[in-house]
């Protein structure tokens, strides 16, 4: 499985774009954990799984989105309902409650990955406005068999090797 996880591109249109053309056709998913600030008919956003943020006025895009993708189970949301900026708790309490393999959220701006009772917690960052660090990023997630690998990228596709991840489950 291989998937692509984007978020807060804040009205971005080009970069999502290039992300589509780029990844499009080997990715099982491409994501956007809200905060588009875009309609669900905009050809930027059309073909990711997208998620309402709390600055997206589309009520097209669900708050959750809870889905089955090869053999694991993905949660997506913004994060804003969960207090993601604060804790990590609420979120993993939803996890359990949908049985989720991976969760992805966005909200804070901070880019990060951690395995929490098998379950990967994973933050992109944003594509726009980044906290914590200068780059602006996105991530790519790929499991085979017991191993994930997270690796994140700039907006400009590069990978920033210090920041990759293995997971072993």
């Amino acid at each position: 499985m291989k998937l692509l996880i984007a978020s807060d591109s804040h009205g971005l249109t080009e970069e999502l774009i290039e992300l589509k053309r780029r990844y499009g056709g080997e990715m099982d998913a491409m994501i956007h954990c809200g905060d588009s600030e875009l309609r669900a008919d905009e050809e930027a956003i059309r073909d990711f799984l997208t998620v309402r943020g709390n600055c997206d006025y589309e009520r097209k895009f669900p708050l959750d989105i809870t889905k089955e993708i090869g053999d694991s189970k993905i949660f997506v949301t913004h994060g804003h309902h969960y207090n993601v900026k604060m804790t990590l708790l609420n979120l993993s309490y939803k996890a359990k409650e949908v049985g989720a393999d991976f969760v992805f959220f966005g909200h804070s701006h901070i880019l990060g990955a951690e395995l929490i009772e098998n379950t990967l917690f994973l933050n992109p960052g944003s594509l726009l406005m980044p906290r914590g660090r200068t780059e602006r990023t996105y991530a790519v997630v790929e499991k085979n068999g017991n191993t994930i690998r997270v690796s994140f990228y700039t907006d400009k596709h590069r990978e920033l090797e210090d920041l990759r991840q293995e997971f072993s489950l």
